[in-house]
């Protein structure tokens, strides 16, 4: 069947004249007669017939009239669905990311974006930054933020979002807090140390050897750096931790910052994309609002 001369049909069954349709169409009313005819011919049937100075449907042609506003409806509800996908007002976006984006951008960033775009679906995942990559690379996920230097690969565009300083920190109640001391007396404290392999731990021994100093005493050793943060407020040594994560303890008065001369380090926070595939509209909108953050 001729879809096109069934809509030409469908639109002047619904509208009642063949000028009026014409008009809606934006076509000459000679093409829309033609096309009826031939859809007449095609079904043998008659669809139309004249009703004064207009039109009314045949018998066939109120037989097929709802199983054209059935079909017309759901072009109209795919041509709706397609927009929305296309405008990124709806598709779904897979976020793959380390524990510190994780756990300090993502949700509001995510929370903020979905305000705007409540169709979209997302979806977060904490992992490590080799097994980020590794969903970002087997298409699990659509993008990857991840803090720390993600390792370099040629099918991935990493994008810098942000520097996150790496400071000391001990209980508020410590001789040190609040206080400015040199590396080797800050390496006098015992640590709350993290989990070997954890980019604060690597961070901490790698300013240990530059400045020809013993790595410090481990008061205790956590996987994880909340459970860090609150060992060092219950007074348990001192810490090396991201500025982002212990920002609202600091502000809370549970934990206080010690300068160190001559030490500085920050973790760079980086937006990974695969490099030969496009996003799909809805992650690229999320991308955009990522990188609009001040």
């Amino acid at each position: 069947m001729n879809l096109h001369a069934l809509k030409l049909f469908y639109k002047t069954a619904a509208l009642g004249s063949v000028t009026k349709a014409a008009e809606a169409l934006r076509i000459s009313q000679p093409a829309v007669t033609a096309q009826i005819r031939k859809l007449e011919q095609e079904l043998s049937l008659a669809l139309l017939e004249p009703k004064g100075r207009g039109i009314r449907l045949t018998e066939a042609g109120t037989m097929l009239y709802p199983y054209a506003s059935r079909l017309f409806a759901l072009e109209a509800s795919m041509e709706a669905a397609l927009d929305d996908y296309r405008s990124g007002r709806t598709g779904r976006v897979r976020v793959a990311a380390t524990s510190l984006p994780a756990h300090q951008l993502l949700p509001v960033w995510m929370a903020t974006f979905l305000k705007q775009q409540p169709a979209v679906e997302m979806e977060l995942i904490t992992v490590n930054s080799s097994s980020a990559m590794e969903r970002l690379l087997h298409y699990q996920a659509d993008l990857a933020i991840i803090g720390g230097s993600p390792a370099e690969h040629p099918g991935i565009t990493v994008k810098e979002l942000l520097q996150d300083e790496l400071i000391f920190i001990v209980s508020a109640s410590h001789e040190l807090a609040g206080k400015q001391v040199t590396f080797a007396e800050m390496m006098k404290v015992p640590f709350v140390l993290r989990e070997p392999g954890s980019f604060a731990r690597e961070a901490l021994f790698s300013l240990c050897r530059l400045h020809g100093a013993e790595p410090p005493r481990a008061a205790l050793q956590l996987t994880g750096l909340s459970e860090s943060i609150r060992s060092v407020a219950a007074g348990f040594g001192a810490a090396f931790v991201s500025a982002l994560e212990v920002s609202e303890p600091i502000r809370r008065g549970e934990v206080c910052r010690v300068l160190v001369k001559d030490c500085s380090m920050s973790n760079s926070i980086a937006l990974c994309t695969r490099s030969d595939r496009l996003l799909s509209p809805a992650s690229s909108l999320f991308v955009e609002y990522i990188l609009a953050q001040p």
